[in-house]
């Protein structure tokens, strides 16, 4: 049977209402109307952006917009609903009957890529200074950077007709495993992300039971969740293979508009200061009075005792927060806080972790947590608050421009994580809790920095073993973890 945590949140009934996504239509009425203005647009416009002028391009681009505007107002419906609950075989049918539909509309035009890209330089190069396509040229000049690896239109066609059943398939599938694990802790079954919050808990022993339970409650379905790894980066190979990519990262440094050498660049300078992590965690095992961390103290608040913020604090200490910097923020906040813009509770088959879904610039974002009570929740609600934010301001650049590539989009969400923390931290005057709250910054910046390189460099390792060995056995995935974990905190923690 499950349950949730012992204590409540206060957001049991924090639920977002995406039905305003529809705008009155249904489903189904959506998708009919993008794919036939994508056909439509192929039959008036298909074979002619060699010979387009600047507003004749201008006036295609609105009207693509459009299209993809009701096409994405019905898929972000159908994948928001299906996250809350992903046991449902009703969102889970709805949403890929969605993307299949989609993934017609997108072989539908892909020709409109393709044409673009074969116009010459000089001829784009002067396109893109005029007036007219000011509002869509950094689209225009980021599909274009793909040029070298842009396949024939027969190609394209075929991998956008089967994409529904390539990696977003195995996605969907490890989602839904991951989203079914229940944790037997404390005589009751709760969820991954219930049992991953007790690993905060200042007391070792809660720790140490958690982090025993939750490798319990993962080692069913493990093999099944290895086989899905592998067969998602065998995909990566082929794709890579088939456009001539150099390496693993590279397509994928490209779609983030950063070049393989400046990635690398990051990774080398990061790696090579690993000393300051381990420096932390030696000097919080002193804290804690151990000897040396365990896996399982990683995270564990410096707290004397455990705080458990309700909803209610959780949602005054962030939007207090954002006010400090700026009332017209505040006032966003606000809408989200109130207006069924986030859906907040724990339950059982809704995903883990937490996101932020821009949507369609003519509505609005959407956050998605799983809130425990703990202060690490208080500032993942501040950071995805923070790309609510971006993505809410950002709506004026439509359908084209209104999302960023992870190289800018995490500078909002830090940000409110840093507001969120400068705020708290003024107004705390005991030592032993101004020293608890600097230690969860610092962790949260070894998290954004360091934790973040050492699982770049995990990646390296099990893409680089399926292209050169072949499949890994959950022994491999373990073995590569387990060294590059132990790379990041050298002696300072027992992997």
């Amino acid at each position: 049977m499950s349950a949730a945590l012992t204590d409540t949140t206060g957001a049991e009934d924090v639920a977002w209402d995406v039905d305003t996504l529809l705008g009155g239509d249904d489903v189904d009425t959506l998708v009919d109307r993008a794919l036939t203005g994508a056909r439509q647009i192929t039959a008036d416009a298909k074979g002619t952006i060699g010979s387009c002028d600047a507003a004749g391009l201008a006036a295609l681009l609105e009207r693509l917009a459009e299209v993809y505007e009701t096409a994405h107002r019905a898929g972000n419906y159908t994948q928001l609903r299906f996250s809350t609950d992903t046991a449902d075989p009703e969102r889970g049918a709805q949403m890929q009957r969605v993307g299949e539909q989609l993934s017609v509309l997108s072989a539908e035009l892909v020709w409109f890529d393709l044409e673009w890209i074969a116009v010459d330089d000089d001829t784009a190069e002067s396109m893109l200074a005029t007036d007219e396509l000011a509002p869509f040229r950094h689209h225009l000049e980021t599909v274009r950077a793909g040029k070298p690896h842009v396949l024939s239109e027969i190609e394209e066609r075929l991998l956008a007709n089967t994409s529904p059943t390539g990696r977003s398939a195995w996605v969907r599938l490890f989602t839904e495993q991951t989203s079914s694990i229940e944790v037997d802790l404390d005589d009751e079954s709760m969820s991954l992300d219930a049992a991953l919050a007790r690993l905060h808990h200042p007391d070792r022993e809660t720790r140490r039971l958690a982090a025993e339970a939750v490798s319990a409650g993962l080692r069913p379905g493990l093999r099944t969740r290895a086989y899905v790894f592998n067969t998602l980066l065998a995909d990566r190979r082929i794709q890579d293979d088939l456009r001539g990519h150099p390496s693993w990262i590279s397509s994928w440094n490209l779609s983030n508009e950063a070049s393989d050498e400046s990635v690398q660049a990051l990774v080398e300078a990061v790696v090579g200061r690993y000393d300051i992590p381990q420096r932390w965690y030696r000097l919080k095992a002193g804290v804690l009075g151990i000897d040396k961390l365990a896996d399982y103290d990683r995270n564990a608040s410096v707290a004397e005792a455990d705080r458990h913020i309700a909803w209610d604090e959780a949602k005054t200490i962030v939007r207090d927060a954002y006010a400090s910097f700026s009332d017209e923020l505040a006032t966003v906040v606000d809408r989200f806080l109130t207006e069924g813009w986030i859906d907040a509770p724990t339950r059982p088959g809704k995903r883990g972790g937490a996101f932020c879904a821009y949507t369609v610039p003519s509505h609005h974002p959407y956050v998605f947590l799983n809130y425990t009570a703990t202060a690490n929740d208080v500032m993942t609600l501040a950071h995805e608050l923070g790309h609510g934010l971006h993505g809410y301001l950002a709506r004026d650049q439509g359908v084209f421009e209104q999302m960023t590539p992870l190289t800018l989009a995490e500078t909002a969400s830090v940000f409110g994580e840093t507001v969120t923390f400068n705020r708290l931290l003024s107004e705390i005057t005991d030592p032993a809790d101004r020293f608890a709250l600097l230690a969860q910054n610092v962790e949260g910046s070894i998290a954004t920095v360091f934790r973040q390189v050492s699982m770049n460099r995990f990646e390296d390792a099990v893409h680089t073993h399926r292209r050169d060995v072949g499949e890994l056995s959950t022994t491999d995935f373990g073995d590569h973890w387990e060294r590059t974990q132990r790379d990041l905190f050298g002696d300072a923690m027992d992997v």
